[in-house]
């Protein structure tokens, strides 16, 4: 089986990702518990520079990742065209032009979905982005082709 696919990633498919990597790393996980314990800690204390640091702890990454997903989709060339995606029984090929890169199945890192997007990890810190509005009747498609050449373990994927 082969799928091909055409997506145009949109800063909000972006931010949506750069989010949920972000919220579940260690420091996105730290300082978000930080900064809801300086929030309890104002009320139990009635110090209200507390909510304020709070806030500030909690809004800082949000604000920082939405404006450095519209940056990046404006400034990165890539962005600025549809990529092309086959998914095949050996992997994944993304193409843009004349630039072309088949990465095998077994050196994907995880596949995992926000409510947005199915992404799956080519690296540790690099992933593909499948925005789910885009896939349309090839969504299920997609879920089953990660899901069977990937090991159980790496596919968190709800539909």
């Amino acid at each position: 089986m082969m799928l091909e696919l055409t997506v145009k990633i949109e800063a909000g498919d972006l931010y949506d990702y750069m989010l949920m990597h972000s919220y579940n790393s260690p420091a996105g996980l730290v300082g978000s518990a930080f900064g809801a314990l300086l929030i309890v800690f104002a009320f139990a204390t009635q110090q209200w520079i507390f909510i304020v640091l709070g806030l500030v702890m909690l809004l800082y990454l949000p604000w920082t990742l939405f404006i450095k997903s519209r940056s990046q989709i404006l400034s990165n060339s890539s962005f600025q065209e549809p990529l092309q995606y086959t998914l095949d029984e050996e992997g994944l090929t993304v193409s843009q032009g004349e630039a072309q890169e088949k990465m095998a199945w077994e050196d994907m890192h995880k596949a995992v979905s926000t409510g947005r997007s199915i992404i799956v990890y080519t690296s540790r810190v690099n992933a593909t982005i499948f925005p789910k509005r885009q896939l349309g009747d090839n969504r299920s498609a997609v879920i089953e082709m990660i899901s069977t050449h990937m090991p159980p373990a790496k596919v968190k994927i709800r539909s």
